[in-house]
């Protein structure tokens, strides 16, 4: 005896349908693939392109810190007299700074880290939006097949007013059971519309998710009673050691060290040179008529690290390390409580699931077959067979439930308890892009 959902796919009456039919011209479209949905999602989710967006944003950070500051070139004139004297002095020069202590490289390393927290971070939303797809798709196909369970049971109560009213007509039943089968049916259409609207909601979802949010209405392509299986001993420990959401916190401890080295280097001064010439109007002495003539000069000097040794943010660079290290245990924590919770919930639909297909479902599969019996050798009378036909399909439907539930946990599971598939990209770091500008004579980094 067969007792799977293939039951829902038997022919229907459309005589039978007393409620209106939201789905019949969407189901005549071709059904729709879970591969479809997910490429659609890749191709078109705005999160995808925020996180690679962020990454080359990191790129862009890393290469301008590390830039060597922009020389000055001026003008400069001292002791410029008019009248009889035409003393003076005129020139132009060049100023460089020269950045010491491989605080270039170190400041371009702290982002080149964030660079490759960036990356993890696109792998992370990745596994976001295709968990976010795949759980929607399950949802919304568990709706459409419930949808379908809710419009057999509706032709059932049909068949049950009008044999009801038909055994009032020869004594056989009361006003009362041809009213209570009235009520049954009323119940059945808002149960009916209730499921086809349910899945127009979790279609549009579905849809909106993938970036496609005009796609119009149609069927899904799926078997919800071959979930995937999870190994209950290795899942945890899998989840831990594989999660972006780990890697990038540890990647996190990562940039926080670099951050730490740069700014203990950032204490080293450096050297900044002036050099030009001029000419110097002067007469050689008093007696000669002839100017000194062209000359040069130079200046160098640094800065001494006496009041200001970076100790301030030398400090913060050390906070945020032990805020990293604190931030990767939490997420530690948090991803185990979820996968745990995670877990459970599979296991008992798993359970629950097995027990409607191998139990409940061929006990009322072989109840109504007997009371179909009985009734074509008059032994039973047509109401029982409808009541007994009427709880095989809400046994159906709670199946149903039950797959769906053991879906939506396994593929949470199966993509490291990630979600929100329309949550924006979280950046790493500092997203400042006012960094190391032309105009900044040092070539420092702003704060």
């Amino acid at each position: 005896m067969k007792t799977t959902i293939a039951i829902l796919l038997l022919p229907l009456i459309p005589s039978a349908i007393l409620a209106q039919d939201l789905l019949q011209q969407a189901f005549k479209r071709t059904p729709i693939p879970l591969g479809t949905f997910e490429q659609y999602a890749l191709s078109s989710n705005p999160t995808l392109r925020e996180a690679n967006a962020l990454v080359r944003e990191s790129a862009g950070q890393a290469r301008q810190a590390g830039l060597w500051p922009n020389p000055t070139v001026g003008y400069e004139g001292a002791e410029i007299r008019g009248g009889s004297f035409h003393g003076g002095e005129q020139g132009a020069f060049v100023q460089q700074t020269f950045v010491l202590g491989g605080k270039l490289g170190l400041r371009r390393n702290v982002f080149r880290q964030q660079q490759r927290e960036d990356r993890i971070g696109i792998t992370e939303q990745r596994g976001r939006v295709l968990s976010s797809v795949e759980q929607s798709f399950y949802t919304a196909l568990a709706a459409q097949d419930l949808a379908k369970v809710r419009r057999r049971l509706l032709a059932l109560t049909k068949d049950a007013v009008v044999t009801a009213h038909q055994l009032a007509n020869v004594g056989q039943a009361d006003t009362p059971d041809v009213l209570q089968a009235e009520v049954e049916q009323e119940r059945a259409i808002i149960d009916y519309t209730t499921a086809q609207r349910s899945y127009i909601q979790d279609f549009r979802a579905l849809a909106a998710l993938v970036a496609k949010p005009n796609l119009p209405l149609a069927p899904l392509a799926g078997n919800l009673e071959q979930p995937p299986a999870i190994d209950p001993k290795q899942i945890i420990s899998h989840i831990l050691q594989e999660s972006p959401s780990v890697k990038r916190a540890q990647q996190e401890i990562v940039r926080t060290k670099a951050e730490m080295k740069s700014a203990r280097r950032e204490s080293v001064p450096d050297l900044s040179i002036r050099a030009g010439l001029e000419q110097n109007f002067e007469p050689i002495n008093e007696l000669a008529g002839r100017p000194v003539g062209v000359q040069g000069f130079v200046t160098a000097g640094v800065t001494l690290p006496i009041f200001n040794r970076n100790q301030g943010n030398v400090q913060a660079a050390a906070a945020d390390r032990e805020r990293a290290q604190a931030e990767l245990s939490r997420v530690r924590l948090s991803i185990r409580r979820s996968a745990e919770a995670l877990l459970q919930q599979y296991l008992s639909s798993l359970a629950e699931a097995d027990r409607y297909k191998k139990e409940m479902i061929p006990q009322a599969t072989s109840a109504y077959q007997l009371y179909l019996k009985k009734y074509r050798q008059m032994g039973a009378a047509y109401p029982e067979v409808l009541v007994s036909q009427r709880t095989l399909l809400q046994l159906q439907a709670a199946y149903i439930s039950a797959l769906q539930n053991v879906w939506t946990n396994a593929v949470a599971l199966q993509n490291d308890t990630l979600s929100g598939g329309l949550a924006a990209a979280m950046p790493s770091g500092s997203t400042s892009t006012t960094l190391n500008p032309p105009a900044a004579g040092s070539g420092g980094m702003m704060p």
